[in-house]
């Protein structure tokens, strides 16, 4: 399953902290962002089950950032 959040995170270190963080806390994730994208989007690709949105929104919030599922 692939879900697609809406980010506010604009630079690619943090983007890359914030991936490393995701594949580390959700080992069966991949996730990727598209900085250029005008959303800033991240993609994130689960292997085993759904992607949990509320969790990953919830991560990205305690190093200050917001995201938000976008509609198919």
């Amino acid at each position: 399953m692939i879900e697609v959040f809406k980010t506010d995170v604009t630079e690619r270190h943090i983007a890359n902290m914030l991936i490393e963080r995701i594949h580390a806390i959700f080992r069966h994730y991949r996730a990727n962002f598209d900085l250029d994208d005008c959303d800033k989007i991240l993609r994130v690709k689960s292997s085993e089950d759904e992607v949990q949105h509320a969790s990953l929104i919830s991560l990205l919030q305690e190093f200050g950032y917001s995201a938000e599922v976008l509609p198919d």
